[in-house]
């Protein structure tokens, strides 16, 4: 029975096929705007993990100043010193790698071409933590890290447009009044999560950094890798209550400095891709309902060209559970097709634009089943009540129309 009413129901969307398309428009879009919108939010949630995992396992970030926000009066009170790095490093046994950092932003040249690029002061670990390698070159020496040698290691940006395509290793860049011999290339890493250029930077020997370009000995950023098995929740704590100490704050006065864990930030991010995700794909439904409409309204136009036709069934002795399975089944078919356009649609939509924002295509299955059956049960809800006034006719009136 039903298998015939299916066939019925093709042999009239074959017979209407412009209708058809258009009345199961508005499922189509919204079935594709759905998974679209949570495909593409399942890729970015996938890339803002990897980036954070590239940036360095287990990696606390610890700066001066309180965390901006509610509570946070954004202040930057005293610079970090070498001594809290070692304490870090010597009180804290969870402590894999430490790394002190000091940064600012800078004009590099070579011959006639310039660049503006970010120098950072720290030591080889500052490599090591943030997941990084020399391609080419070497790290820094102990003497050179001792002695505040004028040497660097320069990111795959800074080599593009100081040296377009030669070879840049034994040659003197210039940063202000400080000439630096490249010792070694860095992998290139691509853009972070925010969106910003990781291998636009250059790096020398802390101590060549605090003598040459800041002319202090102050460090404003020590990175932290934890031992892996150590969760690094508690190894925050500690380094929070070590840093307060050395740095007298007692009682119940804020932290004039912030220990950033980047599963917190990873976590963030995840969790704000979700929201706007859920969102866009609530907003994308009410196409669903919009199309649940458009499916209804043929529907009842349907019953009424179909007057005679129901007539005549109803009068030799077909059952007004058969007429109603007809009208039901066709308005299912009509969202079901419309379903399997909108997967079709959304999942090749979706691999498109995932190639052109670099971003991995993760397609999750159950939102491409649910958002099948959802226009499925689009095509139940809204083509009952069609299905229902057909089975209710009265045959002597449905043969007498015109």
């Amino acid at each position: 029975m039903i298998w015939n009413a299916i066939l019925l129901a093709l042999r009239e969307l074959k017979r209407n096929i412009m209708r058809s398309f258009l009345t199961i428009l508005g499922i189509v879009i919204g079935v594709s705007a759905v998974i679209t919108m949570v495909t593409l939010g399942s890729g970015v949630t996938a890339q803002v993990t990897e980036q954070i995992a590239s940036m360095g396992s287990n990696l606390l970030m610890i700066s001066h100043g309180r965390r901006m926000g509610p509570g946070g009066m954004g202040a930057t009170p005293s610079m970090f010193k070498m001594e809290d790095v070692e304490a870090i490093g010597r009180d804290i046994s969870s402590v894999q790698a430490i790394a002190p950092v000091s940064s600012q932003s800078i004009t590099s040249v070579f011959g006639n071409e310039n660049w503006q690029t970010t120098i950072t002061g720290s030591t080889n670990e500052y490599i090591t933590i943030g997941n990084r390698s020399v391609v080419n070159g070497r790290l820094f020496s102990e003497s050179e890290l001792r002695n505040g040698s004028a040497v660097c290691i320069i990111g795959e940006t800074v080599r593009k447009q100081l040296f377009g395509n030669q070879d840049c290793l034994g040659e003197i860049i210039r940063f202000k009044k400080l000439s630096c011999q490249i010792i070694g290339l860095l992998a290139p890493k691509g853009q972070n999560t925010m969106g910003m250029d990781q291998d636009d930077l250059a790096v020398i020997p802390l101590r060549t950094f605090q003598r040459r370009i800041s002319g202090n000995e102050d460090v404003s950023m020590i990175q932290v890798s934890i031992n892996d098995g150590i969760p690094t929740e508690k190894a925050q704590k500690n380094i929070e209550l070590l840093m307060r100490e050395r740095r007298h704050i007692t009682g119940t006065e804020e932290d004039d400095f912030t220990v950033m864990d980047m599963k917190e930030i990873s976590s963030m991010l995840t969790s704000t891709t979700n929201i706007l995700t859920a969102l866009l794909s609530a907003v994308a439904a009410v196409s669903l309902i919009v199309g649940g409409i458009g499916i209804m309204n043929i529907m009842l136009v349907s019953v009424t060209e179909r007057t005679r036709e129901i007539g005549t069934r109803l009068a030799i002795g077909a059952l007004e559970s058969e007429v109603m399975m007809q009208f039901l089944v066709e308005a299912i078919v009509l969202s079901s097709f419309g379903g399997l356009i909108g997967i079709i649609l959304a999942l090749s939509s979706s691999f498109l634009i995932a190639q052109l924002m670099l971003m991995p295509f993760v397609i999750n299955w159950s939102i491409v089943i649910l958002a099948f059956l959802f226009s499925a049960a689009v095509g139940v809800v809204f083509g009952y009540f069609p299905a229902l006034k057909a089975a209710r006719l009265d045959p002597i009136e449905a043969l007498r129309h015109e």
